[in-house]
């Protein structure tokens, strides 16, 4: 059995300069989108403390474990309902998955604001969040959202508040905090090819997986006072 043959690097000085130059201009490529979303972001990051009063917060799901938000998503929560008891917001947009009946991001997540102080009438659920672009492009065309604080993990949110500017939502985000153990790393990782992916989305602006028709849930959430 022959062995695969390795590839061979150029011995010429102007094929070595070509390798180079090919490898250059990849890391420059992949490095695009993540500098689109760091401009794009730049002055629409801010914290719990500082960031302007708005009407809507929206919440991304980050998974559940044994049924309940999982230690990332509980910390979203957590500062969706700070704002809420502070009066920086008057309604929370929850989105995330439920494409199967044993598993339901919203309904967990509306569990968990109810129980932190948010009434339940002032919660939104949004069932066909399945990405970020989803749920941004449903917050503006389903649910009417025009402005928005998007509250995620540091990783994630500049990817959020960069797609859902592009899907016509004016945005402030807010990166929670979250401890530095493997979940952390794996989502900066991965962050780097999903950068990729919503600079495609903003370009060609696909429809959600599932859009349907205009929810009023949110105005109605507004109209219903504190």
């Amino acid at each position: 059995m022959r062995r695969p043959r390795r590839p061979r690097l150029p011995r010429t000085r102007t094929g070595q300069r070509r390798l180079v130059q090919a490898v250059m201009a990849g890391c420059v490529l992949a490095l695009l989108p993540s500098t689109w979303m760091y401009v794009v972001t730049g002055d629409r990051l801010r914290t719990t403390a500082d960031v302007p009063r708005t009407e809507v917060a929206v919440v991304f799901g980050a998974g559940l474990w044994n049924d309940e938000p999982s230690p990332y998503l509980a910390h979203r929560l957590d500062a969706a309902a700070k704002l809420y008891r502070e009066g920086r917001i008057e309604v929370v947009l929850v989105t995330g998955d439920n494409s199967r009946e044993e598993y339901d991001e919203p309904d967990a997540m509306r569990t968990y604001l109810t129980e932190h102080g948010v009434p339940d009438r002032r919660i939104v659920s949004d069932y066909a969040g399945f990405d970020t672009w989803d749920s941004c492009v449903r917050a503006k065309k389903i649910f009417g959202v025009d402005e928005a604080v998007l509250i995620s993990q540091d990783f994630h949110i500049r990817r959020a508040v960069a797609l859902c500017q592009e899907a016509g939502v004016r945005s402030y985000g807010i990166g929670v905090e979250a401890r530095h153990d493997v979940t952390w790393y794996y989502g900066g990782a991965r962050e780097i090819l999903a950068a990729g992916k919503a600079a495609v989305d903003a370009v060609f602006e696909p429809d959600p997986r599932f859009l349907g028709p205009r929810e009023p849930g949110v105005g109605q959430a507004l109209a219903s006072g504190r």
